[in-house]
């Protein structure tokens, strides 16, 4: 007992120094779970043997507890009100890739099995089973380490949206797939491997009682969730009972196997079904979502270190040949399954040709299904799990880094750092001096590209910024206003000195392009209602100072806010367009937990939200979260 929680607490010590390993190699752009490996390879048997061997059989709890919610994830991620639109077409795309995939990857995998050392001795049955098992692990994507890249350059558009829906369905079907596979599987590696039809009943018997159990399981754990139990509580409701979805898996099989016959529970298919209902089909899929936000990142450090203590080292080096002929032959199977689906979709040529490169990242799924082989089919054991690893890894190392790539091909990488900026916001500010150059800046650090015109030589020329364009207008010639202004102009802002000139300003702006955020600096606040026909916010210096101190003592926070002196959260206002959002009740879009909708602006009308809300295209939405969040939710809605 005291060896088992010394064990314990050694694991959790080894975890905190993974974590941080971990975030060290991401500031020099490799995958956390790189390090999170790394770190387990490292103090594990075959080198520091600080986590002596067999430590991963005792600490299987915390793979099991990992697996549990890594499934419960994959089911979340498939939210059928976003995928509806395009549900067809990634069908079509995740079919031809699983067509492909399974076809080629088995070929080259049984191929290898004659040279592979653990699956030398099969028989001609017995290299069947780990070539299909093998070919369905490899099939397995990465929606974490996808939508992390997306969110690092920033990615918008039918390209970026079409490949994470593919990642996150293609997790789903591989996880039903595997299922019908490892009973196949367990069938042929029977000592008189026979296929008929005990096979197909045992099969439908399986899926039924995952299926219902797994529905069970969300109503329970829906049920938890709307309680008013604390949340820490929730949590450990949650990791118990999808904890003792695998414990009751090792039980029933070895039960139904003494009465002759065996029910198999795939319980990465249990969790992942129970996930996918408490989403779709429940009230609690917000709440659900934010726990599961809380705890990835520990489960994460807690897997993937696992995983890589028990890697056998010696397995790895002996294979690593052998995965990387694995690693080229899955990256083929995969261009021609996204070609060939694509192709049948009527896809974009863009997307037919480059989707492959978004499809090769890999991580917890194919791992966890690795675990699992090693479990249920000793006969191939830890072994088998450790070759998947190292291809895993392989992907995980080089997958980021295509999916990268391509954005930029495609053109929907709006990276910050890059030599020619395509921001999407883009704004025009009337006249030059200090407080607009200062403005300038600020508007220009937060993603928006910043034009400035005067009538006039500039008087600030020592503090220019050379990221933003300057021009001069001619006050005698209106057109000269004109050439800076178009109809995807956001908004000016008029800080000349004289206010008729701002009046023609904002009258352009409003009339001809539609420009509908329009603000002005007042010379003199009797000028202010010839603005109100343009629906301009009028800022006078003087009132605008003093209203500004009396919310500051009424409401310091939101002062804190506007005045970008609070580092934690900010207020954003965004424009929907993404189509697919048209029609979509605000209790259906999926935003952080921090994140909240304060308001939104549609035509004439201000609209206060709240869950069955109808978001309509062009709707200007004011949010308010931590920066970070709010720049995933720019992504998500439009800009």
């Amino acid at each position: 007992m005291l060896e088992t929680i010394a064990l314990f607490a050694s694991f959790f010590v080894l975890a905190v120094a993974s974590r941080e390993i971990g975030h060290f190699l991401g500031k020099y752009n490799l995958p956390h779970i790189t390090g999170y490996l790394l770190t387990g390879m490292i103090v594990g048997p075959f080198v520091l043997n600080l986590m002596p061997k067999g430590s991963t059989e005792q600490l299987i709890i915390i793979d099991q507890l990992s697996l549990a919610v890594i499934a419960f994830i994959a089911g979340s991620e498939l939210f059928l009100k976003e995928l509806r639109s395009r549900l067809g077409p990634i069908l079509m795309n995740t079919g031809g890739v699983v067509v492909a995939g399974i076809l080629i990857n088995s070929v080259a995998f049984f191929l290898l099995t004659e040279i592979i050392p653990f699956t030398q001795g099969l028989s001609v049955a017995g290299r069947i089973a780990a070539a299909v098992l093998g070919s369905t692990i490899l099939l397995a994507l990465s929606p974490a380490s996808t939508i992390a890249v997306l969110q690092e350059v920033r990615a918008r558009g039918p390209f970026s949206k079409t490949v994470l829906s593919m990642t996150v369905v293609m997790d789903v079907v591989v996880i039903i797939l595997f299922a019908i596979v490892a009973a196949l599987a367990a069938t042929l590696l029977a000592p008189d491997a026979t296929l008929d039809l005990t096979f197909a009943l045992q099969l439908v018997i399986d899926l039924t009682v995952a299926v219902v159990g797994g529905v069970a399981l969300g109503q329970v754990i829906a049920w938890v969730i709307g309680t008013h139990l604390p949340k820490f509580i929730k949590i450990a409701v949650m990791l118990m009972l999808g904890t003792s979805v695998f414990v009751a898996s090792a039980q029933v099989t070895a039960f139904t196997k003494s009465l002759g016959f065996e029910i198999h529970l795939e319980a990465l298919l249990f969790c992942m079904i129970a996930g996918f209902y408490i989403t779709n089909f429940t009230p609690r899929r917000s709440e659900f979502e934010h726990l599961l936000q809380d705890i990835s990142p520990f489960i994460y450090v807690a897997f993937f270190t696992l995983t890589g203590v028990g890697l056998k080292l010696d397995i790895l080096f002996a294979t690593i040949g052998i995965a990387l002929v694995l690693f080229t032959v899955r990256i083929l199977s995969i261009a021609v399954g996204s070609y060939a689906g694509g192709y049948i979709a009527g896809e974009e040529p863009q997307i037919r040709r480059y989707a492959w490169m978004g499809l090769i990242t890999q991580a917890g799924i194919a791992l966890g299904l690795a675990r699992e082989v090693a479990a249920e089919f000793p006969i191939l054991g830890d072994s088998f799990a450790t070759m998947i690893v190292s291809v895993v890894v392989l992907n995980e190392m080089f997958g980021p880094l295509f999916l990268k790539h391509v954005l930029r091909r495609v053109g929907e990488s709006h990276e910050p750092n890059k030599a020619e900026p395509d921001m999407d916001r883009d704004a025009v500010i009337f006249g030059v001096e200090g407080q607009s150059v200062t403005l300038s800046r600020q508007l220009h650090s937060e993603g928006w590209a910043v034009t400035m015109v005067d009538i006039k030589e500039f008087q600030t020329d020592k503090d220019k910024d050379e990221s933003i364009s300057y021009y001069i207008a001619d006050p005698e010639k209106i057109d000269s206003f004109k050439e800076h202004l178009n109809a995807q102009t956001d908004a000016i802002i008029a800080m000349l000195d004289n206010d008729d000139l701002n009046f023609e300003v904002c009258q352009i702006a409003y009339e001809e392009y539609g420009i509908g955020r329009i603000v002005v600096r007042l010379n003199d606040i009797v000028n202010a209602p010839r603005f109100e026909q343009f629906k301009a916010i009028v800022v006078d210096p003087t009132s605008a100072l003093v209203n500004l101190m009396d919310q500051a003592v009424r409401a310091p926070q939101t002062t804190a806010l506007m005045m970008h002196q609070d580092p934690d959260y900010d207020i954003i206002q965004i424009t929907v367009t993404d189509d697919e959002l048209d029609g979509l009740f605000l209790r259906d879009l999926r935003l952080p937990s921090d994140v909240l909708v304060l308001e939104i602006n549609r035509g004439d009308s201000n609209i206060v939200p709240h869950g069955n809300t109808m978001l309509r295209r062009r709707d200007e939405m004011t949010l308010i979260g931590r920066p970070t969040s709010l720049q995933q939710v720019t992504l998500k809605l439009g800009y």
